[in-house]
């Protein structure tokens, strides 16, 4: 499943509750630009998959049509199948992983990131002896994640770990280039590709 057809997805998903989105609300939830939201919505609307209804106050009204709820049905099966294939190839990555890093004797690590693939590493972690020292993030400093409170990474020279797992979804290379400027060894950072 590409990114196109998340989107589509996640727009469809918007047209069909029950309130009125605007394309600004859809970019802002999607997180994407206005512009990209405006060529979904054009394309999206002229493939039938929803009228759009002029309402008072310069705003429209989206309504899905069966085409579209049918497009939505399948969208969201492949999201599923995506989705369970993601979680299976991320477990069983991190298997192998964890199992490499006991044989080299780590015990304590540090995420970096907080995601899915956190949620998931965290979990495969709870099968072996190592421990999630500590979960770190730039834009998630304070809020609760994995019942641990998200630290900033600043704060990464002054923790006692073996390891950083690189649990971010988005920018690995900058992560990464963030926690050798901490003077952190590359031989201390993992992350899966």
């Amino acid at each position: 499943m590409d990114r196109k057809d998340i989107r589509t997805l996640k727009i469809l998903e918007e047209i069909d509750n029950d309130y009125t989105p605007s394309q600004r609300d859809l970019s802002k939830k999607l997180n994407i630009s206005l512009g990209l939201v405006n060529s979904f919505v054009k394309r999206l609307a002229n493939k039938g998959y929803f009228k759009i209804n002029n309402i008072p106050k310069n705003r429209v009204k989206y309504i899905l049509t069966p085409k579209g709820a049918a497009e939505k049905t399948r969208l969201t099966y492949q999201y599923i199948q995506y989705s369970f294939e993601f979680y299976r190839n991320a477990r069983e990555k991190l298997h192998k992983l964890f199992k490499y890093l006991i044989k080299q004797g780590v015990r304590r690590v540090v995420f970096y990131g907080t995601s899915d693939f956190a949620e998931i590493a965290f979990l495969s972690l709870q099968e072996t002896s190592i421990q999630m020292l500590a979960i770190v993030d730039d834009n998630k400093i304070g809020e609760k994640f994995l019942g641990s409170v998200v630290k900033d990474p600043a704060t990464l020279n002054s923790l006692s770990f073996d390891r950083i797992l690189i649990t971010s979804m988005i920018s690995k290379d900058k992560v990464l280039e963030k926690v050798l400027e901490q003077g952190i060894p590359q031989s201390k950072v993992v992350m899966l590709e």
